[in-house]
């Protein structure tokens, strides 16, 4: 069996939840500021995720499910998905983002993964408190990415990421591919691609997805 591990925003979605959630509040430009500077390595990924889960401070979660509803997959990435579990593939998804985010996209393109290991934002009186929880804040995409691999004893382990928290897990995969990867990740990657049907085209001459 293969293991592929896909980062979530800015690779099987080009949405970016913590933007969304920051239109609902005003904070947008400066979610996406500290965001840019997290994925190119510029200050640590748990700062830049802290420091943006508190610009959400007071957000109702009526307005936080809005922005989790805009959460969309990219084009074909449902159609990769499916080829590959129906080839056999374990497919993970190992996301900073956020999982209410992951499978409101998920659930729409009505699409299934096995696994997705990703962080939460809590609420008290249904609104958000900026706070954030789970095992990607501290804990490292290798470190989840090692677990699965252990446990599943897989032949062949694929990363696919784009941005700075993506480079352990890119680094520990056997093949480490990037989309669409910046400036600071491209280095790690054995390739990098644009698209879902080129991603598929890569999967397929590598014998990931059988033809």
């Amino acid at each position: 069996m293969e293991l592929l591990a896909f980062d979530f925003d800015g690779t099987l979605s080009d949405s970016e939840m913590t933007v969304l959630l920051g239109e609902q509040k005003s904070v947008a430009d400066e979610m996406a500021t500290i965001t840019e500077r997290a994925m190119n390595d510029e200050i640590g990924y748990a700062t830049s995720l802290r420091e943006r889960a508190a610009l959400l401070d007071g957000l109702p979660m009526t307005a936080a499910r809005r922005a989790f509803e805009a959460v969309a997959l990219r084009p074909g990435a449902g159609d990769l998905i499916d080829a590959l579990r129906d080839a056999g593939v374990y497919v993970a998804i190992l996301t900073g983002g956020f999982e209410r985010g992951v499978r409101a996209a998920l659930d729409r393109a009505d699409v299934t993964v096995d696994t997705v290991v990703a962080n939460r934002l809590p609420a008290a009186d249904d609104t958000l408190t900026g706070d954030v929880e789970g095992p990607l804040i501290e804990g490292t995409k290798d470190e989840a990415l090692a677990d699965l691999s252990r446990s599943l004893d897989p032949t062949t382990t694929v990363a696919v990421g784009d941005g700075a928290n993506d480079l352990p897990m890119l680094e520990y995969a056997e093949l480490a591919v990037g989309y669409e990867p910046k400036p600071a990740v491209e280095p790690a990657c054995d390739v990098t691609v644009t698209a879902m049907d080129e991603l598929a085209e890569l999967l397929t001459e590598r014998n990931v997805i059988k033809d």
